[in-house]
């Protein structure tokens, strides 16, 4: 039993349970179905990948997974350090924007979603810290700058507008942004989407390192396969809102049960 200390009282975590359970997350539009009863566990310092098909539904069940869209029917129960094990979407709205703030990150396909484009690197970074409460200049720049060095930015370029970065540079600054107060869980929708071979290379190779450095639990969305082997710990394939194969990333995309997923791994290797 980890016993974790708040502001508010103490509330004990069991070491090896989910800190994420999905249970039945349906979205609807209308007559469209966004996802379909999918359920599953998240642990600590995993990393869960979510494949499919533009249309498929996974960017849906992300949004509601995080808590920025609110499913149809069904639960997400996140086990938080201030409220326990808590229904996503049985907190108040400022609850969940609180438990959003302290405790998960959400690094956007595009990095100028995530990000102030009319403040610094530095001031983007910083930020997150200042949200919660921090007013130490001096121990936050030292956090930005740690962090800024993690994802490889020139410290000269610190007072530097994101907008005068690269695709790939911008989307290290969202990185660094999302890692700097020290979440729990991390949502990434198609973090190296968009970006060139070379670089979608070294943000992989960086991601990796970030993730096992910090024993972050992470959810990525990605339609990239060989992202999706390099980051994920294990799959869940989708296709028209449902989940249709789930497994080891090896597993899965080595030996692919359903009709599906034999098609995606099958259009990579022809490619």
């Amino acid at each position: 039993m980890t016993v974790l200390a708040t502001e508010d009282r103490t509330i004990g975590l069991v070491a090896d349970a989910p800190i994420l359970r999905a249970s039945k997350v349906t979205k609807k539009y209308g007559m469209i179905t966004g996802c379909q009863e999918v359920s599953f566990e998240l642990f600590p310092g995993e990393v869960l990948g979510i494949v499919g098909e533009s249309g498929s539904g996974k960017s849906t069940l992300l949004n509601c997974i995080s808590g920025h869209l609110e499913p149809t029917s069904g639960a997400v129960e996140f086990a938080t350090k201030r409220y326990g094990l808590a229904d996503m979407f049985g907190l108040s709205e400022a609850d969940r924007r609180r438990l959003q703030r302290e405790e998960l990150g959400f690094v956007h396909q595009n990095p100028r979603d995530g990000l102030r484009m009319r403040v610094s690197a530095g001031a983007n970074v910083a930020e997150p810290l200042m949200n919660l409460g921090n007013r130490h200049y001096g121990n936050m720049r030292e956090d930005t700058i740690t962090w800024l060095n993690r994802v490889e930015l020139d410290m000269n370029r610190i007072d530097d507008n994101p907008r005068n970065f690269s695709g790939g540079m911008q989307q290290r600054i969202q990185i660094a942004r999302n890692l700097v107060h020290g979440p729990r869980l991390v949502f990434m929708d198609e973090p190296t989407g968009g970006l060139d071979v070379s670089v979608q290379a070294r943000l992989l190779d960086l991601l990796r390192h970030l993730v096992r450095r910090s024993q972050l639990a992470v959810i990525v969305v990605t339609h990239d396969l060989a992202v999706a082997r390099l980051l994920a710990d294990r799959l869940m394939v989708m296709k028209d809102g449902f989940v249709v194969e789930t497994g080891l990333t090896d597993q899965v995309l080595d030996d692919p049960q359903h009709a599906y997923t034999q098609l995606l791994v099958s259009a990579v290797l022809q490619i």
